[in-house]
């Protein structure tokens, strides 16, 4: 890297992390509710009941919609599904502005990232329908079902990898290596690329956060710089040498009416890709951490194994892979009886609108029998609820089943403990002893 671009990398992280990182410490201390949540330390326990949790509960018992120092808050659920839905907000923040927002501008990475136009996760229509409808087709129920079968025995395949082991990261050995073997056969990734995949996603998770240590941001811009370039050779393969996936498909349209130019196809595929097994790492080791330390419920499981497909819904209500999403006002309006502002930041807590104890009965206890379990909001609402929820249930259920039908006895030992990601949620390692 040279000095100007040093400088430059230097410039954009004090804008985008290095102030707004001082700005929540001084207001965390100053007891800001938002700041704490930021700030608050993820739990090195397996339970539920950690800082982050506590914070959200304070924020419903300021009401439906409370305000902070940056932005509102809602952990009520009629509330978020209203933003979520509403016309009047859209994804991402407003329109730099400003010197600094100039500065920003010209500074910033010249890489993709996953919260920079045009990535799905802030564009809005009319170009997000469009991407939308382009990589759908292969998430439709009827493709998901197909991809069952194969689902199944890849479970099947590292599952045996991991018969008599004493010590394993059940991260590392299986939450990780199932869905991105999915993914990535959906994709058309090599086999032997599928590692890479696994690193670029694991280095570039913290790029959703706010407030980045200098070193952790470097981290994250050689990840996805890397993850570009990767990208870039992967797309050219598909060109010459196109398979029965949704990248070829993409790759094919390209240059049509209403296809994808080639910064929309990168950040596109990018997306699908990381995205693609990114949260179910998180679902499956928040999945397998519920159900280990509540025993009764895996008998109840074994009793009525037509609850699996429930019980996915149960994990995801509980113990969320995404704990929270951020929506801007477009166009003043009402929301829990208060106007909102064109500009004005709604941060919706969608860990808090599943322990809502207007719509779930004693939210915090884990339940896999619960009859209105779905009605949770990890998958977000709206025109971006999650493409890949059809897929992402299915890779649940059948990556939890499997491993608790196999091996009903495993064990999870001392050291386990979560990612460091304020988005994201879920566990960086998850020591086990399959038994």
């Amino acid at each position: 890297m040279t000095v100007i671009s040093q400088a430059r990398s230097f410039v954009h992280w004090g804008i985008a992390h290095g102030v707004p990182r001082t700005v929540l410490r001084m207001a965390a201390r100053r007891g800001d509710i938002q700041a704490s949540l930021i700030a608050s330390s993820q739990s090195a326990s397996r339970g539920v009941d950690d800082p982050v949790f506590a914070i959200i509960e304070q924020v419903r018992a300021q009401g439906p919609l409370t305000a902070s120092s940056f932005s509102r808050l809602t952990a009520d659920h009629a509330v978020v599904r209203e933003v979520l839905t509403s016309n009047d907000f859209r994804t991402g923040i407003p329109g730099r502005t400003g010197t600094l927002g100039r500065i920003s501008d010209a500074t910033a990475p010249r890489t993709l990232h996953p919260v920079e136009p045009p990535s799905l996760l802030v564009t809005e229509p009319p170009d997000h329908t469009r991407y939308r409808k382009l990589v759908m087709k292969v998430f439709t129920m009827r493709k998901v079902e197909q991809l069952r079968s194969r689902t199944q025995a890849i479970a099947d395949e590292l599952l045996d990898e991991l018969k008599g082991r004493d010590h394993v990261d059940l991260v590392e050995a299986y939450c990780a290596r199932l869905p991105v073997t999915v993914i990535a056969q959906i994709l058309g990734v090599p086999d032997h690329q599928q590692q890479r995949v696994l690193e670029f996603g694991a280095a570039a998770a913290p790029s959703l956060d706010l407030g980045l240590p200098w070193r952790q941001y470097r981290a994250v811009d050689r990840a996805l710089a890397d993850f570009d370039a990767w990208l870039g050779e992967h797309l050219e393969n598909l060109r010459r040498n196109p398979g029965d996936n949704l990248l070829s498909e993409l790759v094919a349209v390209r240059d049509q009416d209403g296809g994808l130019n080639e910064t929309e196809l990168r950040s596109t595929a990018g997306l699908v890709l990381a995205a693609g097994f990114e949260t179910t790492v998180n679902l499956l080791s928040n999945g397998i951490a519920l159900l280990h330390d509540n025993p009764d419920q895996l008998e109840v499981l074994r009793a009525d194994p037509s609850l699996w497909s429930n019980t996915v819904e149960e994990v995801l209500r509980l113990d969320p892979p995404v704990l929270l999403t951020g929506r801007a006002c477009v166009k003043e309006t009402e929301i829990a009886g208060q106007r909102v502002r064109e500009g004005d930041l709604v941060t919706t807590l969608l860990a808090g609108a599943n322990r809502d104890p207007a719509v779930f009965a004693d939210p915090g206890r884990f339940d896999v029998a619960r009859e209105n379990a779905r009605e949770h909001l990890s998958f977000s609402a709206g025109r971006h609820h999650c493409l890949g929820a059809m897929l992402a249930r299915m890779e649940g259920e059948v990556g939890l089943r499997s491993i608790f039908e196999r091996y009903p006895d495993l064990t999870l030992l001392p050291g386990a403990h979560r990612r460091s990601t304020r988005i994201l949620r879920g566990f960086e390692v998850l020591p086990a002893r399959m038994e």
